[in-house]
């Protein structure tokens, strides 16, 4: 073991691998239930999804593991999941058969950008002043998500702001089904809550034991953190032992439902269905393109963001990035195991599959090489079996793990030199968007877009790297395609 993943190299110990490993599935195990709950709003069968979600999990994260020896966790991706379904299958019209083929396709293009150097050549091109604002901005991003999933936060929305419900009309005056998306404008307020609500309680206690155990040095502290929280949730009542049912039959279900789900895109409804209307296929190309867009740029911001911050990707390996050739750096073996990762999803039957920012949760706790994923992976597998004490772990109790690494995180700020204003502007809406956008894609598009309008208002045009200038021209070409559809 000690060989294979060069634990003493790294400075780490077998003992802090798992420990980290365990982290990092605790902090976002929360896919196993939300990721079949909002694909089934497609038509998928939800206990087929809830083990194409696993295995998608579990095989990625393995491959991440032991290929590129490297502490981060795949699954299939929020946001990306809820675009699967309220864009592309409701809005857009097309089948969940027909959404997971153009995933498989947005998998295909992905390995190939991949083995072609067009993702690494990226990365290089992105200048270390927006490195530092993108790894603060995760910090800023990460921390939001426990905030909000802590339920330290609550939004009043004005009927008059609603946008949309279910992707529909707001003044309908029935919803089949129940409510299952609304979406407002910025009219929409957040405000503390006022901390009656016993998860919100919880999440404080959660936090302030996690604070306490990282300043005093305990190991595992942030694991620690999240089991004490969890039993704390007990006599709170926040978390219910009486829900755990050990005679529930659903995981031999789920494995008779696997079958409508896994290879579906070969079958007539899948990719040859895809393409038996040409004239659709403009807007095919558009959606796979979003897909694509925002699930590579989501796993560079990951990359950049955690492996600078802590010395897993060092600066020789992305300087490796110009002179390697096949997989012979670090980043090249991840990228290229991340890549694959969405083409896996779609096999099983789930959306794209990528590199989960919530893997700062186990970096944060002191992983540092593939033992950390693989044990990610192992969990994920138990999962399937035991599945029914997993889900009594309250968002209370891993909200708090978020919040600290986003702490760890935001340090990067240092390192931006703030009283040059021409820095300071891409930095400050690259980190801000990332967070309020709750989009790390998003972030960085903010980012590459004031970064080049700087450089020309400077005449300095000349400076931008020409991937910039791509890079900023697909983004604008995405959000106009996605006011399009």
């Amino acid at each position: 073991m000690e060989k294979y993943f060069k634990l003493k190299e790294h400075g780490t110990s077998v003992s802090t691998e798992i420990s980290a490993g365990i982290t990092t599935f605790l902090a976002m195990s929360y896919i196993i239930f939300v990721n079949p709950a909002i694909l089934a709003l497609s038509g998928m069968p939800s206990q087929a999804v809830f083990l194409a979600t696993i295995f998608a999990a579990a095989v990625s994260t393995l491959v991440m593991g032991l290929f590129a020896n490297v502490p981060y966790a795949l699954a299939p991706g929020m946001g990306l999941n809820a675009f699967f379904t309220y864009t592309v299958v409701f809005s857009l019209g097309f089948t969940w058969q027909q959404a997971l083929s153009m995933v498989f396709i947005c998998g295909v293009f992905n390995v190939l950008i991949t083995v072609t150097k067009v993702r690494k050549s990226l990365i290089k091109a992105i200048p270390e002043s927006l490195q530092h604002a993108i790894s603060a901005g995760i910090g800023v991003f990460i921390g939001y998500i426990g905030i909000k999933n802590g339920n330290l936060l609550t939004f009043t929305v004005d009927g008059h702001n609603l946008l949309s419900v279910n992707g529909g009309s707001p003044t309908a005056e029935s919803f089949p089904g129940g409510i299952q998306s609304v979406v407002s404008n910025s009219g929409a307020l957040p405000e503390l809550v006022n901390f009656t609500s016993p998860t919100s309680l919880l999440t404080l206690i959660g936090l302030a034991i996690t604070i306490i155990l990282m300043i005093r040095g305990v190991k595992s502290a942030i694991l620690v953190g999240i089991v004490l929280t969890t039993l704390i949730g007990i006599p709170m009542g926040v978390v219910d032992l009486s829900s755990i049912n050990w005679a529930d039959n659903s995981v031999v279900n789920a494995f008779a439902a696997l079958s409508e789900t896994f290879l579906v895109i070969f079958k007539p409804e899948g990719l040859p269905s895809l393409f038996a209307d040409m004239s659709k296929l403009p807007i095919v190309l558009i959606t796979v393109f979003a897909f694509s867009l925002s699930d590579v740029f989501d796993t560079i911001g990951t990359f950049i963001g955690t492996g600078r911050r802590t010395g897993i990707f060092t600066a020789e390996d992305i300087a490796a990035l110009e002179t390697s050739s096949g997989f012979d750096s670090k980043m090249d073996r991840a990228l290229f195991g991340d890549s694959i990762g969405t083409l896996i999803g779609a096999l099983f039957g789930t959306s794209n599959t990528t590199t989960f920012v919530e893997s700062a949760a186990g970096i944060g706790e002191g992983g540092r090489t593939g033992l950390t994923s693989v044990t990610t992976a192992m969990m994920f597998i138990l999962a399937i079996f035991f599945a029914p004490i997993i889900s009594i772990v309250p968002s209370s109790a891993t909200a708090p793990a978020l919040i600290i690494v986003g702490i760890l995180m935001v340090s990067s700020f240092k390192d931006i030199d703030w009283t040059d204003f021409a820095e300071a502007v891409p930095a400050f809406f690259s980190s801000v968007f990332m967070g309020l956008a709750y989009s790390i894609s998003y972030g960085i598009a903010a980012g590459f877009v004031t970064y080049c309008l700087v450089k020309v208002v400077q005449g300095k045009a000349k400076d931008i790297h020409p991937i910039l200038w791509v890079s900023v021209a697909l983004f604008i070409l995405n959000f106009f395609a996605m006011a399009m559809i």
